[in-house]
């Protein structure tokens, strides 16, 4: 026996059934309680018959929140020995991973990875120092002891985590601001003083200009590790799906334009004013024309020729990367030959080029962030935070799916906070997954994060003994590094146009969000690309997509008329779908739109159907007291006119069904629901019945607890299962009306005989 039946827990259900015969409630005998089971129409009537079912369904388990936290308290609180274990294989998964680490499949490309890595993170640990008005050593420290901590925390095997150019700008931004707020000048920022030298200049207490834009620096960093660890800690990692990918990618396309506007000061060799806030963008612009005539022609033509060499070499290595064991180091090369280059030729003394110079070796001495800092850093920390975790947690995710391993967003964010919060004592600003330098090291074939001690080593290296060596590089090289590896940020000027084609909203945000960041600032920048995502999400359920269905012949399936051709319409049946959530932002627009497809506004006709029934009961009274000064044989006369007066002139309607496709609604809220309740009623006054489609299982319950269907008449009020079977009892039922109103008729038919024979 082939079925197709609509259950409805709780509320009468149609059942269609294509054969006569019983049908036994499964889910009643499982209870012990009686079966409901009552044809709406007899097999006699029709071969094609509906039975009301009752289904019962599972009682929910209702929890009182304070036993809900007692449970949760137990499962937490456990301590036995395998849940310690499991709790720090957990925390450090190193511990799990690292005693299955096969040395002879996995050492070589590790070790290959991380010296790569290590070279390119040497010229970009210094100069993103400079981004972050930071001196050359702290981006070395920061770069090392991420690598360490990370190769401890991470579930990624391929982030890079370091140093990163939008970070960097943000946190340049936020050290500038408090520098200028503690009395320091802009006459030492082309200067290299180390923070080992004091002075109590400003009244900042023992601390020179270097000293407190490093101490700035690592109280941020504190912050931002602080928040990345409680937004891990509480599960909060769905804030980040909130950064769509266009709002990101504009992010960092705008924060591009502003780190190269930055960059061209060391380029061209010419000091200006640092500019911070609404504007700051064109204002710098504006200084480079005004003081473009001070430029220092050694340190332009420098720029110019490092350009030359590592932009094509770089593209080269992009073209060829698969062909490639490993990409040309030539940013480390140009660095190293710039660097003899401005040493024999002293381009410091001759030609007044800015240089980077002394860069301490080893290590400094522990120390606290500074807590007077932290009520005016804290609004800053988090969109550092923010934009750290989500870089962080989407790179993690990227190449975790490539690679065919599962990824813990919520450890991420922990690792990536104690990246953070850790080496904030040590003398290092905040960083996150860089993206440059984790493409490069899943290029090179890394395996796992051992490649990042590797990594560790090389910088190590450096701050030790190398470091020193790069006294007389000029920062204009490293204002080029900086420029070079934004390329990836501007190319996405390219994609705009295929991103178009293929979504106008999302292009709009990016090019709002890129604006707004290069315009603006960077952190009201990202606040202005989240919330115009989310207004653009709340316009497009507000005003959605609304169509008539038409049913595709000899199948059970119904689409957009306006969309698919060959549709058949259903005879004086209506099938509406309205593809969002039906709430308060939208109710109103629902029904106008449902107005206007249809092609009937139930309001209007009830008020037309008012007019002509006052103007029947008009006509009426006279003909009654036309008749009654006859004779009183004219009782048939008499029946006819007290008959309702709607049905001497009806109103004129097309549709005696309208069903609604409820498929896109994921939920309904009270106003909704009021809305539907209305337009219920006001179709029922034309005699329009309105049936539901498609419903899930939370707007079926809110139907029946809100009363939509009644304790009566349920049949013509349920909530179908699919738009088949409402199409199927719309049929039916106004069958059954035609057949009851012809007997009806029938009945009347005498009367009216013996009334045209006695005239």
């Amino acid at each position: 026996m082939y079925m197709n039946a609509i259950l409805h827990g709780h509320a009468c259900s149609p059942v269609l059934l294509r054969s006569p015969g019983a049908m036994e409630d499964t889910s009643s005998q499982k209870s012990g309680r009686s079966k409901d089971i009552r044809s709406s129409l007899t097999p006699e009537e029709s071969p094609v018959h509906f039975i009301h079912i009752r289904l019962e369904e599972y009682e929910p388990v209702n929890l009182s929140t304070q036993d809900l936290i007692l449970k949760k308290a137990r499962e937490v609180c456990q301590c036995n020995h395998q849940t310690i274990i499991t709790f720090f294989c957990h925390l450090f998964p190193v511990l799990d991973w690292l005693p299955r680490y096969n040395v002879k499949t996995q050492l070589l490309g590790d070790v290959i990875s991380g010296l790569l890595v290590g070279i390119v993170a040497i010229p970009q640990s210094i100069s993103y120092s400079l981004l972050a008005n930071q001196d050359p050593i702290y981006g070395i420290y920061t770069n090392f002891f991420c690598n360490i901590i990370y190769f401890a925390m991470a579930t990624s095997r391929h982030n890079f985590v370091g140093s990163f150019g939008v970070l960097c700008l943000m946190i340049g931004q936020s050290v500038n601001r408090h520098l200028q707020l503690a009395g320091y000048s802009d006459d030492n920022a082309g200067s290299s003083p180390m923070g080992n030298s004091t002075s109590s200049a400003n009244g900042t207490g023992a601390c020179d200009r270097s000293c407190y834009a490093i101490t700035v620096a690592l109280s941020l960093s504190f912050l931002v590790g602080l928040y990345q660890i409680l937004l891990g800690v509480l599960q909060l990692g769905f804030v980040s799906v909130y950064l769509s990918e266009p709002l990101l990618s504009g992010f960092v396309t705008g924060s591009s334009l502003t780190i190269i506007t930055s960059q061209m000061k060391y380029l061209l060799g010419v000091k200006i004013p640092r500019h911070e806030g609404v504007g700051s963008f064109i204002l710098t612009w504006v200084d480079l024309f005004r003081y473009i005539q001070n430029t220092n022609i050694c340190d332009l033509v420098t720029s110019l020729v490092a350009l030359a060499i590592i932009v094509p070499v770089k593209e080269i290595n992009d073209r060829y990367k698969d062909k490639m064991k490993a990409p040309f180091p030539i940013e480390l090369l140009v660095v190293i030959v710039a660097t003899v280059l401005s040493y024999y030729f002293n381009f410091e003394e001759r030609y007044k080029s800015a240089v980077c110079g002394d860069i301490p070796t080893g290590f400094r001495k522990p120390t606290l962030p500074d807590t007077k800092l932290f009520s005016s850093l804290a609004v800053d920390a988090l969109p550092i935070a923010i934009i750290g975790f989500a870089m962080t947690v989407s790179l993690a995710e990227i190449f975790g799916k490539k690679h065919g391993y599962a990824v813990r967003a919520n450890q991420e964010m922990v690792a990536i906070g104690m990246c953070n919060l850790i080496p904030s004592f040590f003398y290092c600003f905040a960083s996150s997954a860089a993206l440059t330098k984790t493409l490069l090291k899943e290029s090179t074939g890394t395996q796992t994060q051992v490649s990042g001690l590797v990594t560790s080593l090389v910088l190590l290296l450096v701050l030790l003994w190398i470091a020193p060596l790069f006294y007389s590089l000029q920062t204009s090289i490293l204002g080029v590094v900086t420029i070079v590896n934004l390329r990836g940020g501007l190319r996405k000027f390219c994609d705009t146009p295929r991103m178009w084609q293929l979504s106008k909203v999302d292009t709009v945000v990016w090019w709002m969000t890129m604006l707004a960041s290069t315009l603006i600032t960077t952190e009201i920048g990202l606040l202005v690309g989240v919330c115009f995502a989310l207004l653009c999400i709340i316009f497009r359920t507000q005003r959605p997509r609304a169509a008539l269905l038409g049913k595709v012949s000899n199948s059970e399936i119904y689409e957009d008329q306006s969309t698919y051709k060959q549709l058949s319409s259903i005879a004086n049946i209506k099938i509406f779908r309205f593809e969002s959530s039906l709430y308060y932002a939208n109710k109103d627009y629902f029904k106008t739109i449902l107005y206007q497809k249809t092609g009937v506004n139930p309001t209007l006709l009830a008020a037309k159907h008012r007019k002509v029934e006052a103007q029947a009961n008009a006509d009426t009274g006279k003909s009654k007291s036309f008749f009654c000064t006859r004779s009183d044989c004219l009782k048939p006369a008499k029946k006819k006119a007290e008959k309702s007066p709607a049905d001497v002139c009806p109103p004129s309607v097309d549709m005696h069904t309208l069903i609604i496709d409820c498929g896109a609604m994921q939920f309904i809220d009270t106003a909704g629901f009021s809305v539907l309740k209305e337009m219920h009623h006001d179709y029922k006054d034309i005699g329009v019945q309105v049936l539901l489609a498609n419903c899930n299982p939370s707007i079926r319950h809110l139907l029946q607890e809100g009363g939509w269907a009644g304790k009566t008449d349920c049949g013509s009020q349920l909530a179908f299962h699919s738009v088949h079977d409402a199409v199927k009892f719309a049929e039916r039922w106004y069958h059954v009306q035609q057949e009851s109103k012809e007997k009806k008729d029938a009945l009347l038919d005498p009367e009216d005989l013996n009334f045209q024979a006695s005239l």
